[in-house]
């Protein structure tokens, strides 16, 4: 599977690249509405480029001990 984007223009859904899908092929479209700042993605990709870092470089954790470590860590931590 891979992502193609779209554009809406006067209510419709435009794709405006090439696609070898088959004439009659169904397309399932999700719309992206995370509502995550310009920062906010930025900080966001920042973050998942140094663990997948980590994961090459050997620095690994099983799935669920990081989340046992990650939810005490926010349960210890202030209300903002």
């Amino acid at each position: 599977m891979h992502a193609l984007k779209v554009q809406v223009k006067n209510g419709r859904l435009v794709l405006d690249e090439p696609t070898d899908l088959p004439d009659g092929a169904e397309v399932e479209v999700v719309v992206i509405d995370d509502e995550l700042t310009p920062e906010e993605r930025a900080e966001l990709h920042a973050s998942l480029d140094r663990a997948l870092d980590d994961s090459e470089a050997g620095r690994r954790m099983d799935a669920n001990e990081y989340l046992k470590q990650y939810r005490a860590r926010r349960e210890n931590r202030s209300p903002r």
